[in-house]
């Protein structure tokens, strides 16, 4: 069975070429990069407000937010899915100061 963010980002990229008046997604890709780099900025700006707030269910709705919008700012720069899925198996049973060390 298939992640369901990887089903997600399959339906955004399908959606690429959708009529803008009728999907969300293909507004915010005809619109470019930067627009949609600006709304994933917006929504991970909520979903820390949830965070501190402490309110688990809006933290939870605002996080799916984040994740739509990262993966709608990845396709507009043409970034798949599977290339963030790579990166993370190869960080995979590294450790986090390591990983910062070799950048």
């Amino acid at each position: 069975m298939t992640h369901p963010v990887a089903r997600l980002a399959a339906t955004i990229e399908a959606r690429r070429g959708a009529d803008p008046k009728t999907s969300w997604t293909a507004q915010l890709l005809a619109k470019g990069p930067e627009t949609c780099a600006r709304k994933f900025g917006e929504e991970a700006v909520e979903a820390v407000i949830e965070a501190v707030r402490g309110d688990r269910e809006r933290l939870t709705s605002e996080a799916a937010d984040v994740v739509y919008h990262l993966l709608v700012m990845l396709a507009a720069r043409g970034v798949a899915w599977g290339d963030v899925e790579r990166e993370l198996e190869r960080r995979e049973g590294v450790s986090g100061v390591e990983e910062k060390a070799g950048r």
